[in-house]
């Protein structure tokens, strides 16, 4: 599912417009956003929570020539479903 798919599923089933819809889903992600951005872990119960973690700087191969190069380290975004959400999807 995209973006436009998940507004047309949005406005059917809460009786919106699309345009609505569409308002609502980037206010979401922009409060989202702007939440992650500032450290604050996001958690709707049911369906999961959405936090920040720090992945660290390592060593990678290049896997056309094998060479040895550095990741820096860096902030990542990560996702843990609820208990609702897991069951649903089992």
């Amino acid at each position: 599912m995209n973006k436009a798919e998940l507004i047309e599923a949005m406005a059917s089933e809460a009786g919106l417009s699309k345009a609505d819809s569409k308002k609502a889903l980037d206010a979401f992600i922009n409060a989202t956003t702007g939440a992650l951005k500032e450290g604050d872990r996001l958690s709707l119960i049911g369906f999961g929570s959405f936090s920040i973690s720090e992945r660290a700087a390592r060593t990678g191969r290049n896997p056309q020539t094998g060479k040895e190069i550095q990741i820096a380290a860096k902030k990542v975004v990560k996702f843990k479903a609820g208990s609702e959400l897991a069951s649903s999807v089992n």
